[in-house]
């Protein structure tokens, strides 16, 4: 009988196979916990081993591995289960391919001097080391060593014309309280020909036009639309601008900052709000001030419409003497004591009364009883003097396009005159949103039937004034 030679042979490939299999079992276990949960060795459930000290983190998918080993976070250190969390994964996988993009389209490179603006923990820094961009930091109101230095957004602690590429995202430029400066920093320390991208929640045309004059050296270039990667922004809009020499316009010939000339086209972002405006009354009330109160809740405000994060100022001019007294009272406030006018010049005006109206006395304390800003042509009533200022000029000196502003204006019938003022001199373009008391020869409480002779004008001259501003792309609200 011939030996069994063969059995021991068996056995011990089973044996060795089963012992491969344990492994790699063990093997998949731990790469599990590492890679996928993103857990440190801390976890209780399952380790194979402590932490070695000089272990650096590998996102899984995104390529190169970004160092942030023992050099950079000891073993002690908090960080360390930041940089292996699930959340700092997710956003770390988020921006490395974002940037990928970026450097597929040629607006960045592994070569570029790079600055992520208000990283609180640079996640975003973080990616760019991932993907090979080695040159790169972040900054932030307090510093997260070694990814993040100290400094804000309006006020970045480096020299200008120093990055080839500057980020900012999660929407921290729609939430600064100074998004002007913001982009100012942005661009100043940005090299010519160098690339800005932001990402902001803003998506309406009224927003995007808003930041884009706040970045008024540089060029929009790129705009891509992109889900977010948490609750928190879960939609992004991708905004890529490339620094020039000069002011552009959007679509990059220069011109200055501000209205040139004294003409001007209302922009379509704004003609696209009036669309979305409450109708206008066509039928004359006959009790203005019921109207409005039951009309109130109509009124579509334009911040409830579009997002005025971007606006450099929010500006409300309020052309009402009435208000006067309240107004000195208040800080941060400019009072010009004077009346709305379309020049420089002292105006005399009659003081009017209606039928059944009470003593002209008490009218002047109310701010009521003032008949027209216009040269006396009679010399019968009582006659009043006031101070007038051009009224579009102080305008056009004051604010500027890159700021929010709101005008209400009760001026006793002279805005026949000073609208059609803003318009021949362009200043009409600096202003957002406008709440205008049209006055008119309105029926009178005391006595039914009869008119007030105070104004001349009537309510389809009055209706005829909103309506072409409207066609013009103004969004302006009926007021009494």
């Amino acid at each position: 009988m011939e030996p069994a030679t063969g059995k021991p042979s068996l056995f011990r490939n089973i044996l060795a196979r089963a012992l491969l299999f344990g492994v790699f079992i063990l093997v998949l276990r731990f790469t599990y916990v590492v890679t996928i949960t993103g857990e440190s060795c801390n976890r209780v459930d399952f380790c194979f081993f402590s932490m070695p000290q000089s272990l650096n983190f590998v996102i899984p998918g995104a390529g190169v591995s970004a160092i942030v080993g023992n050099d950079a976070v000891s073993r002690s250190d908090p960080r360390r289960e930041l940089y292996t969390s699930k959340e700092w994964i997710r956003a770390v996988h988020f921006y490395s391919s974002v940037f990928q993009d970026l450097i597929a389209d040629g607006y960045l490179s592994p070569h570029s001097k790079s600055l992520c603006v208000e990283t609180p923990l640079g996640q975003e820094v973080f990616a760019l080391k991932e993907i090979g961009v080695e040159d790169s930091i972040g900054t932030f109101q307090k510093a997260a060593k070694p990814l993040v230095i100290k400094g804000e957004g309006h006020q970045i602690p480096f020299d200008d014309n120093t990055f080839d590429f500057v980020f900012t995202g999660g929407g921290r430029l729609d939430a600064s309280a100074r998004p002007s400066d913001f982009a100012a920093e942005i661009a100043r320390i940005l090299k010519p020909e160098g690339f800005a991208v932001v990402h902001i929640k803003a998506n309406d045309t009224y927003s995007m036009n808003s930041l884009l004059d706040l970045f008024n050296s540089c060029k929009l270039v790129k705009m891509l639309d992109m889900d977010g990667f948490d609750s928190s922004m879960p939609f992004v809009r991708e905004i890529v601008l490339r620094k020039e020499t000069g002011f552009l316009n959007h679509g990059g010939k220069k011109i200055p900052h501000g209205i040139s000339g004294n003409k001007c086209s209302v922009s379509g972002h704004k003609r696209e709000l009036v669309e979305k405006a409450e109708p206008l009354i066509e039928e004359e009330p006959l009790m203005p001030w019921i109207t409005l109160k039951r009309n109130i809740n109509n009124v579509k405000y334009l911040p409830s419409m579009v997002d005025i994060s971007f606006k450099n100022r929010y500006v409300y001019v309020d052309a009402d003497k009435h208000f006067h007294q309240q107004y000195d009272l208040k800080k941060a406030i400019t009072l010009l004591p004077y009346a709305a006018w379309v020049r420089n010049e002292t105006l005399r005006f009659e003081i009017n009364r209606d039928p059944g109206q009470e003593e002209v006395s008490e009218l002047k304390d109310k701010g009521r009883g003032m008949g027209r800003i216009q040269p006396v042509k009679s010399s019968g009533g009582e006659v009043g003097e006031i101070q007038g200022f051009d009224f579009a000029e102080w305008l056009k000196i004051t604010v500027t396009e890159s700021d929010f502003v709101v005008m209400k204006m009760d001026v006793e019938g002279t805005e026949f005159d000073l609208i059609p003022q803003l318009f021949e001199t362009g200043a009409i373009c600096l202003i957002d949103e406008i709440f205008l008391e049209c006055h008119y020869n309105r029926w009178q409480r005391c006595c039914p039937g009869r008119r007030s002779t105070k104004y001349k004008k009537n309510y389809g001259q009055c209706l005829q004034l909103f309506t072409s501003l409207r066609d013009s792309g103004i969004l302006v609200h009926q007021w009494w």
